[in-house]
């Protein structure tokens, strides 16, 4: 029963932020496009605020000398160094560098083949077998994507080779942050990890473009709700969820599982931003929930 509960626990973690993920990449579209904000300003300021959010909470929780227990541990300092810049920053970065370039639907699109990427490294490490469920799997996630992205025709995804270079790179960075995380979770909790490595990587894109120097063209109370939703809900309690749900489930559930992000993306964009909804994009969000559900209910392996 513990570990079923466990596991319902994980599910609903992992659903839950890439869910705040699919809404703050509309979000973050509608900032680039309509409040002009610059993406080095904007990822920076995400990532530094964010990072002293989740340390502040945590400080309060279990104690000042608690949070900092993690420097002293001279076996983790740089692997945590390298999660924050090759992990945080780059999957922040790509995935906003990709909606910029291009739209929030092709960065989606590509930052989910992270699947993909996980499998082929576990299979080639040799910690996991080729199964046909998996093949099956993967293969209908990305269907169900595609339908979801593009409402069947491809020319939805002519944007410039700069979106799809960070959007590949998205991807591959995704599949980074959620394997390497265990190294560091098999250690310290979630929000100490997500903590520091947000702060660590703002600190770095500080020295880019400095958060007191400001670049916002349309000031508007809209602009502010919006830009403090990105910071709360789509970076602060997205990228912990995400991380907290790897302590109850496999790498490659994560992930899956987190196909829900471009159907919250492609749902918000249609109410939000009064985007098109078409009849393929609703087979592709009917085919995802099943395998939510699917993949929410199937046993986990012994």
């Amino acid at each position: 029963m513990k570990n079923t509960n466990s596991r319902i626990v994980g599910i609903i973690f992992v659903l839950l932020g890439t869910s705040f993920w699919g809404v703050g990449g509309t979000a973050s579209d509608f900032l680039f496009e309509r409040a002009g904000i610059n993406i080095n300003w904007f990822v920076a300021t995400r990532l530094v605020i964010s990072g002293l959010l989740l340390l502040g909470v945590q400080m309060l929780l279990i104690g000042r000398q608690a949070i900092f227990t993690i420097w002293k541990d001279s076996k983790r300092r740089i692997p945590l160094i390298i999660f924050s810049l090759f992990g945080m920053l780059l999957v922040q970065y790509s995935y906003m560098a990709s909606i910029e370039a291009g739209n929030a639907a092709v960065a989606t699109l590509l930052q989910y083949l992270a699947p993909i990427y996980i499998l082929i490294w576990l299979i080639y490490k040799g910690h996991q077998k080729l199964q046909m469920s998996d093949v099956i799997v993967i293969f209908l996630t990305i269907i169900g994507t595609l339908l979801l992205l593009t409402n069947g025709s491809f020319k939805g995804l002519a944007v410039s080779n700069i979106a799809l270079i960070w959007g590949f790179i998205s991807g591959i960075s995704l599949a980074f942050y959620t394997l390497y995380a265990r190294k560091l979770l098999n250690f310290y909790s979630s929000v100490t990890v997500v903590g520091w490595a947000m702060l660590i990587a703002g600190l770095c894109m500080n020295v880019v473009h400095p958060i007191w120097e400001v670049e916002i063209h349309d000031w508007s109370l809209l602009t502010v709700i919006v830009l403090g939703f990105t910071i709360v809900f789509g970076t602060t309690l997205a990228f912990w969820m995400f991380i907290k749900s790897l302590e109850y489930l496999e790498a490659k559930e994560t992930t899956l599982l987190g196909t829900v992000e471009p159907l919250t993306a492609v749902v918000s964009s249609v109410i939000w931003l009064s985007l098109p909804f078409g009849s393929w994009q609703v087979v592709g969000m009917i085919l995802i929930l099943v395998l939510v559900v699917y993949l929410s209910l199937a046993k986990k392996e012994q």
